[in-house]
């Protein structure tokens, strides 16, 4: 049986890591649609998709996941969710059940007769993107809160720099 989670992973964090492990209990493959592929650069969405393809596949390598369970697919977002369910067929293999929190998206899948489950949150209220960003602004531990392979990553492509850089208000925005 294979499964599909989405969701945006920005970045991934210890949460993400650990529903995947949990999901991975359930099916024999899952499918990880990097969700907002077209984002990037801003506060809410710092990494562009292939730099959280790289996040996943060097978290879950390191976390012993062989390759031959996971597929990491990019999926951008479409403006009309009535076919959004079909956008994602189109992108990934066949897939029997979804894991997924978001009211929307579970909707979507229901409607198409798909068996849709809510995957278990890991301390969603220090786990969650939006905690690791805020940390990463204020020069917090935001380390903690990821992989150390993600940690690498966010390093290596200058990630804190580029966060504090887009934080700051254009001149026209002080006046």
């Amino acid at each position: 049986m294979r499964g599909l989670l989405v969701g945006r992973m920005q970045p991934v964090h210890q949460g993400h890591l650990q529903v995947i492990k949990s999901i991975l209990k359930e099916v024999d493959e899952v499918i990880i649609g990097v969700g907002s592929a077209q984002l990037s650069h801003t506060l809410k969405d710092p990494f562009t998709a292939g730099e959280r393809v790289m996040m996943l596949t060097k978290s879950l390598s390191e976390n012993g996941i062989p390759a031959s369970r996971y597929y990491i697919i990019p999926v951008q977002d479409i403006e009309c969710n009535s076919v959004w369910v079909s956008h994602i067929k189109m992108l990934t293999p066949p897939f029997e059940r979804v894991y997924t929190g978001n009211p929307l998206v579970q909707r979507l899948f229901i409607e198409e007769d798909y068996q849709v489950t809510s995957p278990p949150l890991y301390y969603r209220d220090k786990l969650s993107g939006t905690e690791v960003r805020k940390r990463m602004l204020s020069n917090g531990n935001w380390e903690e809160l990821v992989p150390s392979s993600v940690a690498k990553v966010i390093k290596e492509i200058d990630g804190l720099e580029r966060l504090s850089h887009l934080s700051q208000k254009e001149v026209s925005e002080l006046e």
